[in-house]
């Protein structure tokens, strides 16, 4: 939800350059179920241009002429959809259509939160009404203060309210720099992770070798010193070389990331483990829990693209504490 909410950011900065008014669009509330849940959010532009959405495209349209009155008034409303007789949806939405404005207050301590990847927390005043009314809105609240999305309205914090506490995005980190991790860079970029690739001198790269990613690392691995490293990081050790890998499972073993990957056997993985014991006794074995090898989940991946899928497939699983298995033999709902 994080980077969603970046993307949103960002796109309702170039559109006031251009001179457009963003409408910030939020699903509060949700009786019985739907294809999203409360807490996604949209940008509309007064072009018409939506950015991201809140259903599997059947509420667009309905918002986008729910929307009008807000770019004409600047007066928030809530708007119910009730999904329980068309395809795909069984319940009733309630959703915030309000005014995005926020300060350049705003706009420099969210760029810092998320640079310093702290958590914040978004709050949501409405009623559960089709109605217009100001004091309906949004506001963010950071480390030391607490701002409004919008400038133009106060909110009213005696309403119902939705709060959703934002982590920071979730980091992988690839130790690699051959085909198969180029391949792991962009399948993880599209999940909207951000994606740093730790490199060795001599493999000779560059940030353009790898798209979708925000930072490339080039140095030794005695130089790696893992700072950036939280609970909100996975790790994959694609290599190609045991050496490598060996000297990079030495450098991480005071770290304490979700997840970490080996990419290889399992023979492969019990050497390495082997050898780290043996150079330094001293390991925690709270690191050995967050150990995966051979990374991935068991899709029958042959592809450089496929063993991607099952990688990310397998971290997505350990960190939001899953035991993979087909949705049809879940015997209740999806995201339960």
């Amino acid at each position: 939800m994080t980077h969603e909410f970046i993307q949103l950011v960002e796109q309702h900065q170039l559109a006031k350059k251009n001179g457009l008014k963003s409408l910030l669009v939020t699903v509060v509330a949700l009786d019985g179920s739907s294809y999203r849940k409360p807490g996604v959010r949209m940008l509309l532009l007064e072009n018409g241009n939506m950015v991201g959405a809140v259903s599997g495209g059947c509420v667009e349209k309905e918002i986008i002429r729910q929307a009008a009155s807000v770019f004409e008034l600047d007066i928030p409303k809530i708007m119910t959809y009730d999904g329980r007789f068309r395809l795909g949806c069984e319940g009733i939405l309630y959703i915030l259509i309000e005014p995005f404005a926020p300060s350049e207050l705003f706009i420099s301590t969210f760029n810092t939160t998320i640079k310093d990847r702290i958590h914040f927390k978004i709050s949501s005043f409405y009623k559960k009404e089709d109605l217009s009314e100001i004091g309906f809105g949004t506001r963010v609240q950071f480390q030391t203060t607490t701002l409004p999305v919008s400038i133009k309205h106060a909110v009213n914090t005696e309403l119902k309210v939705f709060e959703q506490r934002m982590l920071p995005c979730f980091r992988l980190l690839i130790f690699g720099t051959e085909h198969d991790a180029v391949q792991l860079c962009s399948f993880a970029s599209h999940l909207g992770w951000d994606v740093h690739v730790i490199a060795h001198p001599l493999e000779e790269k560059t940030i353009e070798n790898f798209p979708g990613i925000s930072k490339l690392v080039v140095l030794p691995p005695d130089q790696y010193q893992g700072t950036d490293i939280d609970n909100q990081t996975a790790i994959v050790l694609m290599n190609h070389s045991y050496a490598k890998d060996l000297l990079f499972l030495m450098a991480l073993k005071d770290t304490t990331p979700a997840y970490i990957g080996l990419l290889g056997s399992s023979k492969r993985r019990e050497k390495l483990l082997a050898d780290l014991l043996e150079q330094a006794m001293e390991v925690n074995p709270s690191f050995f829990d967050v150990l995966h090898g051979p990374a991935g989940l068991n899709l029958g991946a042959i592809s450089a693209q496929e063993i991607a899928v099952s990688i990310l497939s397998e971290i997505l699983a350990v960190t939001r504490d899953q035991v993979p298995k087909s949705l049809k033999d879940k015997n209740k709902g999806i995201l339960d």
